[in-house]
């Protein structure tokens, strides 16, 4: 991810206009990682999704043994892109531990996604919220 969710939630306060604020989530979508086609699986889709999003899950352990859950994602979507952007700052790189205990409502609530999203947009980001805190409960689990 070449984006931070601190540079991700300062870019927020900074912009007032929600189309300013849509074009900006575009932006992040755009600065992803480019996604590994032979990714692009139903192995890899997100269920509750009404676009195509994919995301690959990679388990590692850290220094104490504790699971750590790393994301590559993609959508064919480009708001749906940018919302797998702030998914990935959010998530990836964090031990399954932290994914738990994130307040990801909190987190959305501050930069106004929810308020500002359409129903089956926020659907979508619900599902990639439960895949990956679902990845990190199976994490935890072995």
């Amino acid at each position: 991810m070449t984006t931070s969710l601190a540079d991700i939630l300062d870019g927020f306060e900074f912009l007032d206009d929600w189309e300013d604020r849509y074009k900006y989530v575009i932006d992040l979508g755009r600065a992803l990682p480019p996604f590994p086609a032979e990714c692009r699986t139903d192995a890899y889709k997100v269920r509750g999704c009404v676009s195509q999003v994919w995301l690959v899950t990679d388990v590692t352990r850290n220094a104490a043994g504790e699971p750590v859950l790393t994301y590559q994602g993609d959508s064919d979507a480009l708001i749906v892109q940018g919302l797998v952007a702030i998914v990935l700052a959010i998530f990836s790189g964090k031990t399954a531990k932290e994914i738990l205990a994130t307040d990801v409502d909190a987190l959305f609530a501050r930069i106004g996604l929810q308020d500002h999203l359409t129903p089956q947009r926020s659907n979508g980001l619900k599902s990639m919220v439960e895949r990956i805190r679902s990845d990190a409960a199976t994490a935890l689990a072995t």
